[in-house]
């Protein structure tokens, strides 16, 4: 399974190397502008607005011309967008640039629909897991080089760096990434753009995707104040809590590499999600006590736990739950869920964090996490009859 999917976690290292640089810096550059926390929150939201209209279109689009042609057409957008970020004269430009990634983007939905593609259904948790390793080893270099070299050089030239990165994952996605379109190879039927509203209402679908916004909101509150609340607990800027990504990088991986396998093996995969969901809980009501570094790093061992078995879990129920033809498109609506997660949260989470503090930017996160848990449990209370009742009956297909 393993070198079936080197090529796909290849691109998605490479990608997330570049991608990575990013998240810790962006907050420090927008206030370089002279803008305000509030300011962060709306481009994070602005951002994720145009992967919530381009999301489920891409994910759409892979089902009928494949994967491939499609993330193809996102690494070249994404190329546009960082070579713009890096020569932004005005906070207008930064805006503009974050819009083209936006709606260019659609590498998340795709690349999870590629590994449906390609692996046993009894396998997909552990191979989603191989693809967040891959996401973790990205953060584990990308924020560091990020901060060595904006502490060395500014601003433009990590961004140029992510800029240079995107070309080389465009290059591996053309040259060694083999192409599957998996509805005209394998069934008659090809998705519609019709299907991309019709599965929210699915039965057997659309419970998994409410979970999925539940936790979206969450972490997105969380994303978007995460290097302030960092820069308010103990004092760090943007080199510092880029180093911290990386630790955090370091961590999920042995957790995905290490733990996640073993778990679903013994556990099954909704327990497993179930498991994340509570760390995460768990690590939001504890981050605001985090006082020192240690403390910290600790919040962040439980952190690494909650994404790796979320991240590898919820593509897997999800994908269980999908006819193979629209993969894809479900994959992309789950994309457009935590889009609308990244619109509505982070201008929230920046305003609670400047008005109320970190204890109360915490709490939200962990009230959307216990959501996310609770619907969780009661799926799995329902356990082998709702599944027994999914596999004999045929999806909602029109």
């Amino acid at each position: 399974m393993f070198k079936t999917l080197l090529p796909i976690l290849g691109i998605t290292f490479v990608d997330i190397l570049g991608f990575s640089i990013l998240i810790p810096i962006l907050p420090y550059y927008v206030l370089h502008f002279g803008a305000s926390d509030v300011t962060v929150g709306i481009l994070f939201a602005t951002f994720a607005f145009c992967q919530f209209i381009g999301g489920p279109l891409w994910g759409n689009l892979s089902d009928r011309i494949g994967r491939k042609s499609v993330l193809i057409v996102s690494q070249i957008g994404a190329t546009i967008g960082w070579a713009m970020l890096a020569f932004a004269p005005t906070l207008v430009w930064v805006f503009v640039a974050r819009i083209v990634e936006g709606f260019s983007g659609g590498n998340i939905s795709v690349t999870q629909a590629y590994v449906s593609d390609r692996v046993d259904p009894g396998q997909r948790a552990r191979a989603f897991a191989y693809v967040g390793a891959a996401f973790s080893a990205g953060f584990v270099l990308g924020p560091a080089a990020g901060g060595l070299l904006l502490a060395k050089y500014g601003y433009t030239t990590p961004f140029l760096f992510a800029a240079g990165l995107q070309v080389v994952t465009l290059l591996l996605t053309i040259f060694t990434l083999p192409e599957k379109v998996a509805a005209k190879a394998e069934t008659a039927k090809s998705a519609t753009f019709a299907d991309i509203f019709r599965y929210l209402g699915d039965k057997k679908i659309s419970p998994i995707l409410i979970q999925k916004l539940a936790y979206s909101l969450g972490l997105y509150a969380w994303f978007a104040v995460f290097a302030l609340v960092i820069r308010s607990l103990l004092g760090f800027g943007a080199s510092q809590t880029s180093y911290l990504f990386a630790t955090f990088g370091v961590l999920s991986i042995v957790v995905q590499l290490g733990g996640v396998g073993r778990a679903t093996d013994g556990l099954g995969v909704r327990r497993v999600s179930n498991l994340g969901f509570a760390a995460a809980c768990l690590f939001f009501l504890v981050v605001p006590l985090a006082h020192s570094v240690l403390t910290l790093v600790l919040a962040m061992v439980i952190f690494a736990v909650a994404l790796g078995f979320t991240n590898a879990t919820l593509p897997a129920l999800l994908t269980e739950a999908s006819p193979e033809h629209v993969r894809g498109t479900v994959l992309g609506v789950g994309s457009s869920l935590e889009s609308i997660a990244g619109i509505v949260m982070p201008a929230i989470s920046t305003a609670i964090l400047a008005t109320y503090g970190t204890s109360w930017t915490g709490a939200i996160s962990a009230f959307f996490c216990f959501i996310a848990l609770v619907l969780g449990l009661l799926a799995q209370r329902r356990g082998p009859a709702a599944l027994a009742e999914s596999r004999a009956e045929p999806a909602n297909t029109g």
